[in-house]
């Protein structure tokens, strides 16, 4: 006989269920919940497009009248303000009347904190707020913009073995294989916005969209840095520091170049590190980041924490968080 799941793991199926609503659930962070009963799963459920139906609501509509003693798992603190679009998940919860709600993250909306587990607790359910690493992962979008005001910043580089993201000329197509290049439109798809600089908008004319069978309608939001203009539709900010006036955006995607992969570094605002490598020598070519500005090594720009890391065809695709 198995042993039972632990919290965590079943915050972490929760958390993947979560990234299906992302980011089609703006301006509402993408929640994901599951409902358990013996140890199986009776109800399950994340955000839905423009925000609702909640998790916990499409959960609770799956678990029926099950729901009662059951354990839910949720990756944020049930909301606890009802809107014109209907009541808070937390009423939902307590008249469900489940024996426990274990919590991967307290939501830091005023409207919300602490008073979500409240409601629950005050209803007889017995509530867990558990420091959930996966959970947490699954919101950086929304926490990032509750706690920094600002957009979660993922960068984004396509190098060669020798850190090149193009020949000395500036020619560069293509230096990733097809897989990763797939992948590649598979994240931007999870984005809100993705960004670029004025010398890759001029020079390339990237069409930043999504191009995967039935995910084009996720293309996200096209920005570029830059002090000249651009066509319409192209949202233009003058420094990274900017990115705090983007409304409604939660996740970033900035693809560089070099010069614009080094400002936001500078700035300390990028969160998450994406690296696609090529098994190819370059030599002589374009950095993948412009100068820093370091005069020492223990300068070098922060501490960062290996997330992930694949083979897509012959590429290496790698991925860290930034330690704070």
């Amino acid at each position: 006989m198995q042993n039972p799941l632990s919290d965590a793991q079943w915050l972490g199926a929760a958390a993947r269920l979560s990234a299906r609503g992302r980011p089609l659930s703006r301006p509402n962070p993408s929640v994901g919940c599951v409902i358990v009963r013996d140890d199986r799963v009776i109800g399950r459920g994340w955000t839905q497009a423009g925000g609702r139906p909640h998790a916990e609501a499409a959960a609770l509509v799956i678990a029926g009248a099950a729901a009662r003693g059951s354990t839910v798992f949720v990756t944020l603190e049930p909301c606890a303000h009802a809107s014109e679009r209907g009541p808070s998940c937390a009423d939902l919860l307590a008249a469900a009347g489940p024996e426990t709600v274990v919590i991967g993250a307290s939501d830091p909306d005023p409207r919300t904190a602490g008073s979500g587990v409240k409601r629950l607790r005050d209803a007889g359910i017995n509530v867990r707020v558990v420091d959930c690493l996966e959970a947490k992962r699954s919101l950086s979008g929304y926490l990032t913009r509750q706690s920094q005001g600002r957009p979660h910043v993922t960068l984004k580089l396509a190098v060669s073995l020798d850190g090149k993201i193009a020949l000395a000329d500036g020619r560069s197509r293509w230096i990733t294989g097809e897989p990763a290049r797939a992948h590649v439109h598979a994240r931007r798809a999870k984005c809100d916005a993705i960004l670029v600089g004025g010398g890759t908008w001029r020079g390339d004319k990237p069409r930043l969209d999504v191009r995967l069978p039935g995910l084009e309608d996720r293309s996200p939001k096209r920005i570029v840095l830059t002090r000249g203009i651009a066509p319409d539709g192209v949202k233009i900010i003058n420094s990274p520091e900017q990115i705090s006036k983007l409304t409604d955006i939660q996740y970033l995607y900035v693809e560089g170049g070099a010069e614009t992969a080094a400002a936001f570094l500078s700035a300390d605002l990028v969160d998450h590190l994406e690296i696609y490598q090529a098994p190819i020598l370059i030599g002589e070519g374009q950095d993948a980041i412009a100068d820093l500005g370091l005069a020492e090594l223990p300068q070098a720009h922060g501490r960062w924490r290996s997330v992930e890391s694949r083979q897509l065809g012959s590429d290496l695709y790698r991925a860290y968080d930034r330690l704070r």
